[in-house]
């Protein structure tokens, strides 16, 4: 063999950290496949390369017989001692093939194996990488909009992605050379190499934000019990504090509502109400219908579950909110039911 194409496959594994011994190994059975023709497909031939000696050797293995049946696989006694005079009949024999012979299959096999493999190496470069950002906060920059379908185009690191428009959050306006923030929600293997799902209206993407920007979230001081969202709208989320000296909203807030100022303006400014978490139902549904004053909390149906929250009279729109928005994020972030009802006892449908 050549000694440059030993020097070559060296290089691809020290450049590209794809094993020697993976290349070798395709090669060979490539190598093997395209050599069987010449015996009707007989899986005969076989190929050892030793890259320390860098050296291959392509042989065929034929039975020595006392009359052929099958001339790709048998030799005669007189054949087989022609080529090793120890032969015997009822055992093998190996016939070396000329490597000269196979110097364009080795070749042209050698180019395709190193480029599939490039592109399965790449290929699992890739996936490592996207999968250690799965369901993580990146920042990725804006490359190109399609005017027709308003889908973004976006440079990750050395690859790109598509956030479809039904991912954008409503009302936002991109244009092309932003920076922007994104949740990668998932990683799947595909046929083409690794596709990357991401998304600015999932409610990860609020999660990582807090993480972010909140360092007892971070540390596990506070803890993000649930979200409920509507992207480009409104984001309520319940925290709570393993501290009991530490107040989890006003942590939230930050000092002069920095910490929270910040998260809204990467949301292109949704309005987002932070809830201090309770294990007392009535208590944590009450503080959900925030920025609403209820009165009471009656739990109704606890295998439902579902509950009746009484507000003042005067506070009943903002209870329910626009078109039900804020009584149906509440219902959602708690998983409860709730009745909207007023002290002076008109009585509201139910929100899921």
């Amino acid at each position: 063999m050549n000694k440059e194409f030993f020097e070559a496959v060296k290089m691809l594994e020290q450049e590209k950290g794809i094993p020697s011994d993976y290349l070798y190994e395709k090669i060979a059975t490539a190598i093997c496949t395209a050599a069987k023709h010449n015996y009707n497909g007989k899986d005969i031939v076989h190929c050892d390369i030793d890259p320390e000696k860098e050296k291959m050797k392509v042989y065929a293995t034929k039975n020595v017989v006392e009359e052929i049946e099958d001339p790709d696989t048998d030799l005669t006694l007189e054949q087989a001692q022609a080529i090793r005079k120890s032969a015997k009949v009822g055992k093998t024999i190996d016939i070396p093939l000329k490597t000269k012979d196979f110097s364009r299959i080795v070749a042209q096999t050698a180019k395709q194996v190193i480029r599939q493999a490039l592109r399965e190496a790449e290929r699992g470069k890739q996936l490592e990488e996207f999968q250690s950002k799965n369901q993580e906060l990146i920042t990725a920059k804006v490359n190109r909009i399609d005017p027709v379908t308003g889908n973004a185009t976006l440079e990750i690191g050395k690859t790109t992605a598509i956030l479809p428009k039904s991912e954008q959050i409503p009302g936002e306006v991109i244009t092309e050379g932003d920076n922007i923030k994104i949740f990668v929600v998932d990683v799947r293997e595909a046929g083409k190499g690794p596709k990357i799902l991401i998304s600015r209206t999932h409610p990860g993407l609020v999660r990582r934000l807090f993480e972010t920007e909140v360092p007892e979230i971070f540390d596990g001081t506070i803890e993000i019990k649930s979200i409920s969202r509507e992207a480009g709208s409104r984001t309520k989320i319940a925290v709570y504090s393993t501290d009991d000296e530490i107040d989890p909203v006003g942590a939230c807030i930050g000092p002069r509502g920095q910490r929270v100022s910040n998260i809204v303006d990467a949301l292109g400014g949704e309005k987002i109400d932070i809830i201090k978490y309770s294990e007392d139902p009535a208590e944590f549904v009450a503080a959900a219908l925030a920025p609403s004053a209820v009165v009471e909390v009656e739990i109704l149906d606890e295998t439902v579950p579902a509950c009746r929250a009484t507000v003042p009279d005067d506070q009943l729109s903002l209870a329910i909110g626009n078109k039900g928005q804020n009584v149906r994020l509440a219902a959602k972030i708690t998983g409860w039911k709730i009745d909207i009802k007023p002290e002076s006892g008109f009585y509201e449908g139910p929100a899921d």
